[in-house]
């Protein structure tokens, strides 16, 4: 058999593959993160729930001139501080996130419980 024509079965049974693959996975919601380690799951679940943020991080937030929309940047492109983290409790794991920009460092600690993520302490530091 030709290379050609082997090239041109491997190439419909792929493009058949491919098909079937997004037919059966496309409806189920999986998704695959870039680079999909520990930091982006626990980020990622952390994400999607309900936030509630403590007195202190909004008025710390207010202090340095930042929203809540800080906190959903740090849940996007922030760090887990694994070694700062306390995840052997059974109910709610605490987790320290660290997120710098050229303008900005932010270090939170999250109490992430199984409907609800509590952001109680929030740290800013201005790099300007």
């Amino acid at each position: 058999m030709r290379f050609a024509k082997r090239l041109a079965f491997y190439l419909g049974g792929f493009a058949i593959g491919i098909i079937l693959l997004f037919y059966f996975v496309g409806g189920s919601g999986a998704s695959c993160d870039y680079a999909y380690g520990p930091n982006a799951r626990v980020l990622k679940n952390i994400r999607l729930k309900k936030k509630a943020f403590s007195a202190q991080v909004l008025e710390e937030l207010e202090k340095n001139g930042l929203d809540t929309s800080a906190i959903t940047s740090l849940l996007t492109k922030g760090d887990v501080l694994f070694s700062e983290s306390n995840t052997k409790l059974d109910s709610c794991k605490i987790y320290k996130v660290l997120y710098t920009n050229q303008e900005f460092l932010i270090k939170t600690t999250i109490e992430n419980c199984e409907n609800i993520a509590y952001i109680n302490q929030v740290l800013v530091n201005n790099s300007k």
